[in-house]
């Protein structure tokens, strides 16, 4: 399972950032920091509300801070949503 975490991640960083807002568990895996569990917290709560906004939104996900944020950044994106 660690291969191929590591293996998707290699792949998401070569194509780019992850879109939090159209991701799936195991791309948001990729991110460091995002095992299954904040991966689950991450789409409970895109359904919840919809999308997110902006990347620093994802801050308001429990267990996600700053300081993931600041590790990840770079990392993320988010596409326009319908609200």
């Amino acid at each position: 399972m660690r291969w191929l975490s590591l293996l998707i991640l290699g792949v998401s960083l070569s194509f780019g950032a992850v879109d939090i807002n159209k991701a799936n568990k195991t791309e948001l895996m990729t991110l460091n920091g995002v095992g299954e569990a904040k991966a689950n917290a991450i789409l409970e709560y895109r359904k919840k509300h919809n999308c997110f906004s902006k990347v620093d939104e994802i801050k308001e996900v429990k267990g996600l801070g700053d300081k993931f944020l600041q590790k990840n950044r770079i990392n993320m994106t988010v596409s326009s949503c319908k609200k």
